[in-house]
């Protein structure tokens, strides 16, 4: 008697084991668990998520290599211009040196020259500096402005990609728990891919933001730097303009009613 119980507990014992064993035989687990093989196994949602994070992150690195290129050129650009016109002695000789060069500096100049031209006949040498330092300044602003384009898309990326990421992790994991609530079944081999899978968008997230961060804060120092270089070019001119009014204003008296602004920058 003693002996056929014993046999029927060694038989009944193990049941649970074995019912929990097949439950992990007969769960579905992805083969692969590289980040390919848990993308395609991975929720739509979450797949949405991946999808547009790596989006993110192409975006990211175009908007490097064409920002690099044109921040470099317009820098070199100034600068070689600014180089000439610090050998200057007036307008006129500036437009000269710069006649084949097309970017900011040129603008200033002819900017400075135009309003020279609409001052003709003005003997307020501080009205007319003031409206060609107004002149210049919209046209630093602009100029400004312009190289700005397409850093505001990084700064985006940025401050969002961990939280888009972090959106596709919660989905997951609370996909991961619907699965285990239908499984029956804690075991980890049932349990960690789907958490392996949502972890993904946290990692994609953080992927496409850090390089946007730091590109961004690049892009913000190389910017300064031309922005001051524009800012030194407009005050170059502005020299430039004051030396040719007091030009114009040592001329003697009989013929400084023939000489204006505009005969100077001419």
């Amino acid at each position: 008697m003693l002996r056929s119980a014993a046999r029927i507990t060694l038989l009944v014992v193990p049941l649970p084991a074995l019912a929990q064993d097949n439950v992990v035989a007969t769960a579905t687990l992805p083969r692969d668990l590289s980040p390919w093989g848990m993308y395609l196994n991975a929720d739509p949602v979450v797949k949405a998520v991946l999808i547009g994070l790596a989006l993110a992150s192409v975006v990211t690195w175009t908007v490097w290599l064409a920002k690099t290129i044109e921040i470099i050129w317009a820098k070199r650009r100034v600068r070689a211009a600014l180089n000439e016109l610090v050998r200057v002695r007036s307008t006129a000789e500036g437009i000269e040196r710069l006649a084949d060069a097309q970017g900011e500096v040129m603008q200033f100049l002819d900017a400075a020259v135009t309003e020279l031209k609409a001052s003709t006949g003005s003997t307020d040498r501080e009205g007319i500096k003031e409206r060609i330092a107004s002149r210049l300044e919209r046209i630093e602003a602009s100029y400004g402005r312009r190289i700005l384009r397409g850093t505001g898309v990084l700064a985006t990326i940025g401050a969002t990609a961990p939280f888009v990421g972090l959106f596709g992790t919660v989905w997951g994991i609370m996909n991961s728990f619907i699965g285990i609530s239908k499984s029956h079944t804690t075991n980890l081999a049932v349990v960690a891919p789907g958490i392996a899978e949502a972890l993904l968008a946290t990692a994609f997230g953080l992927a496409a933001a850090i390089p946007a961060v730091v590109i961004y804060n690049v892009f913000a120092r190389s910017i300064a730097g031309y922005r001051a270089g524009l800012g030194d070019a407009a005050a170059e001119v502005l020299r430039l303009v004051s030396r040719d009014l007091e030009r114009v204003a040592a001329v003697p008296t009989s013929s400084a009613r023939r000489a204006t602004p505009l005969s100077v920058a001419e």
